[in-house]
């Protein structure tokens, strides 16, 4: 997606060469227009997929998940990482490890959000080493839904997300595949074909 990989060139800022900075568009600050973009991008990608909702998980996912729910006209549902008081039993939770915050933490939904008629797509703002993804796929595979597919916008296809993702037997569509993160620049890999919105 040449827009969003635009954005990523002239605003994010390489921290390290594994960790890159997009609070100015993407997971602080969200540039509305571009998460507009994004959410018809994702469109174009899995709408012959017959998808009923779409989860990811608190709170960074939301912005483009949300843009993706109205392209597709379908239902968006958002994993909590912390139970409120009116989410204390019938849930569906799972264990994954932040390597950004070098921890592990329990992600909940409700049982009420999830059928096992759904056909699910799981969007996430970054892809690195897929421990999130993972921890979304076995809620919905928990409540007997279908992953119809994994959407994310910034992939770093030099860690192993992807890989660990795709040998479980998912597909992942990833908006700009990052190569390498370096202080002078950042490096693409390019999409094979231009994806066009179909409407």
């Amino acid at each position: 997606m040449r827009e969003l990989q635009d954005m990523i060139t002239k605003r994010g800022v390489v921290l390290s060469d594994g960790v890159l900075k997009v609070d100015a568009f993407l997971n602080h600050g969200i540039d509305p227009s571009l998460m507009v973009a994004i959410g018809e991008d994702f469109k174009a990608r899995f709408q012959n997929e017959g998808i009923t909702k779409i989860l990811t998980i608190e709170s960074s996912g939301i912005a483009p998940s949300l843009t993706t729910a109205l392209a597709l006209d379908c239902e968006l549902v958002f994993a909590r990482k912390k139970k409120s008081l009116t989410m204390l039993d019938q849930l569906y939770t799972t264990d994954i490890y932040s390597f950004t915050k070098q921890k592990h933490q329990q992600i909940s939904v409700s049982k009420e959000r999830l059928s096992p008629y759904d056909r699910v797509l799981i969007i996430d703002d970054f892809l690195a080493n897929g421990q999130a993804a993972l921890g979304l796929a076995s809620i919905v595979e928990q409540a007997g839904a279908h992953v119809a597919g994994i959407g994310i916008v910034i992939e770093k296809s030099f860690q192993p997300g992807r890989s660990l993702l795709t040998d479980a037997g998912y597909r992942v569509d990833s908006l700009a595949r990052i190569a390498s993160l370096k202080k002078e620049g950042i490096e693409f890999i390019e999409e094979t074909k231009p994806l066009k919105v179909h409407s």
